[in-house]
C-alpha cells in the first residue's frame, strides 16, 4: 500500500523531531556537568596582627625641670669675642644687671622655636655689634651644649615685636640696645638671629 506524499511528508518530519528531542535529552545533562561553577569571590588574606607592637619610643623632654625665674640656667659662649656669659630666666632689670637675661615666653635653648636672649650693650654685650653672619654661638645648659649659626642680622626699632615671634626650626635670638654708643635709652635694637647647626644633649 502506497503512503500519499503528504502523510510521508508529516512522519518524516515527526521522525526528525523525535531525533533531535532524543539528541537533546542526552547531550543537556553532559552539557550542565562541565559548565563551570560560579568562581567564588576571593577574599584578600588579611596579615595576623604581630604578636608585639613595638610602642613609640617615650618622649623626653630636654628639661623635665624649668628654670625658675632668676635662676641661673647656662651660659652663653661667644668666640667671637672671647665671651662667656651667664644665663638667667627672666628679663627683669634683677636678671639683666647679673648677666644674660633669657625671655621667659620663649623656649628654652635646643628647644625647636625661638629662644631669645637679651642684655645690655654696656655691659655684658658691649662687642657685640663685633659679631655677624657665620659666627657662633653657645649656649650650655643643663640639657647639653647647643651650637648656634648667625645667619641674619638685624636693627629694628625698640618697639618691633617680631623679634620673639615664633619659628618653625630651633632659633636662637640675641638681643641688644643699638646704638652701642648711645647715651640713655637706646631707640633701636640689635639683633643676631642664629640657627642650631649643633646639638650634644646630656645624657
Amino acid at each position: 500500500m502506497k503512503i500519499k506524499r503528504p502523510l510521508r511528508l508529516a512522519l518524516s518530519a515527526g521522525l526528525i523531531l523525535a531525533g533531535l528531542w532524543l539528541v537533546l535529552a542526552n547531550v543537556r545533562p553532559l552539557l550542565s556537568n562541565h559548565t563551570p561553577k560560579e568562581e567564588q569571590p576571593r577574599t584578600q588574606a588579611v596579615a595576623a596582627p604581630p604578636d608585639k607592637v613595638k610602642a613609640e619610643e617615650e618622649y623626653i623632654p630636654l628639661y623635665p625641670v624649668r628654670p625658675k625665674q632668676g635662676e641661673e640656667f647656662g651660659v652663653l659662649s661667644i668666640p667671637k669675642i672671647s665671651a662667656e656669659l651667664p644665663i638667667f630666666h627672666g628679663t627683669d632689670e634683677d636678671e639683666l644687671e647679673k648677666g644674660v637675661g633669657h625671655f621667659a615666653g620663649s623656649v628654652l635653648p635646643g628647644e625647636k622655636d625661638n629662644s631669645v636672649l637679651s642684655g645690655h650693650r654696656d655691659t655684658v654685650f658691649r662687642k657685640l655689634g663685633e659679631v655677624g653672619k657665620g659666627d657662633l654661638l653657645v649656649v650650655t645648659t643643663s640639657a647639653g651644649e647647643f651650637t648656634y649659626k648667625v645667619k641674619k642680622v638685624r636693627i629694628v626699632d625698640a618697639d618691633d615685636r617680631t623679634v620673639i615671634v615664633p619659628k618653625p626650626r630651633a632659633t636662637l635670638t640675641v638681643t641688644t640696645c643699638y646704638p652701642f654708643n648711645f647715651i640713655g635709652d637706646a631707640p633701636d635694637r640689635y639683633i643676631l638671629i642664629a640657627d642650631l647647626v649643633e646639638s650634644n644633649t646630656a645624657s
